[in-house]
């Protein structure tokens, strides 16, 4: 008998973004020409990409998804935080593939047991990912892109700083050599007016330019930025430090008062590339 094969359906397609394929087609092709355009001459290896719905942070989203247009990778590896479910430590999906509109995205199996055998805090659990957004929503994006790439999709219950080094060092020591991608899944800071949170967020834009995980690690402990995928970010700095990465910028910035002209009370977007 043929063993059955588990895919994680989507959870919020009619909800974050289009579940028809032809009309999810046509927001991408809207928010990809809307989106600034730059331009990156290394090898891209991390993406940090916002994950509220498309309507809010889609052109954010795109703008650092258009700079992989013409590049491949055999797997990309999405860290999200937990919205829905609390657990200790890393959940990696212990099934075969996540389903999107766009069609099916294939887990790395291979790579998944090299990070559980790599990293004590990580398990196999559907813990995290049967509801959660923040990996589910870049995936359409990855697929415009990239095309066909395997996935590993990682959710942290915890974003403390052991739990942030302990999977990056794993991760940066698994993928020492492969063809892959790692994507921060975060949005910033939530429900301030539009002048505090630019204040707020400069914080993390800084950090980040700088590629300071440290700090950035620092400045979320102590409150002086916010981000609620803080944690998946230092983890993916961490591990592209140890892959010789040594150049980060922030591609677009802005926050949901941009679209809906409510400044009284705004969510912050970031999308940012790495590379060698």
């Amino acid at each position: 008998m043929a063993s059955r094969t588990t895919a994680r359906q989507p959870a919020v397609s009619g909800l974050f973004y289009p579940a028809e394929p032809e009309a999810l087609r046509r927001q991408m092709r809207y928010l990809f020409e809307k989106a600034p355009r730059k331009q990156i001459a290394g090898t891209i290896r991390g993406v940090v990409a916002p994950h509220a719905g498309y309507v809010y942070s889609g052109v954010t989203a795109a703008a650092g998804y258009n700079l992989l247009r013409g590049r491949s990778f055999g797997t990309v590896v999405v860290i999200s935080p937990s919205h829905r479910d609390s657990f200790s430590g890393v959940s990696v999906y212990p099934g075969d593939a996540y389903e999107t509109p766009l069609g099916t995205v294939r887990i790395d199996t291979a790579l998944r047991k090299e990070l559980l055998n790599a990293c004590p805090l990580a398990a196999a659990t559907e813990a995290g990912h049967r509801e959660e957004h923040a990996v589910e929503v870049q995936l359409p994006f990855l697929q415009e892109v990239l095309g066909d790439f395997m996935l590993l999709p990682i959710v942290m219950g915890e974003q403390d700083r052991r739990t942030c080094l302990e999977l990056g060092l794993a991760l940066g020591g698994i993928l020492q050599g492969k063809d892959a991608l790692l994507v921060a899944s975060t949005d910033l800071s939530h429900y301030h007016s539009a002048r505090v949170a630019e204040a707020i967020e400069r914080v993390i834009i800084e950090d980040v330019r700088r590629f300071d995980y440290e700090q950035l690690m620092t400045d979320l402990e102590t409150g002086t930025t916010e981000a609620c995928g803080g944690g998946p970010t230092v983890a993916m700095m961490v591990a592209l430090q140890k892959q010789g990465v040594k150049h980060m910028d922030v591609v677009h910035h802005c926050n949901s008062g941009d679209v809906t002209g409510d400044a009284r009370s705004v969510v912050g977007y970031l999308s940012a590339i790495a590379w060698v």
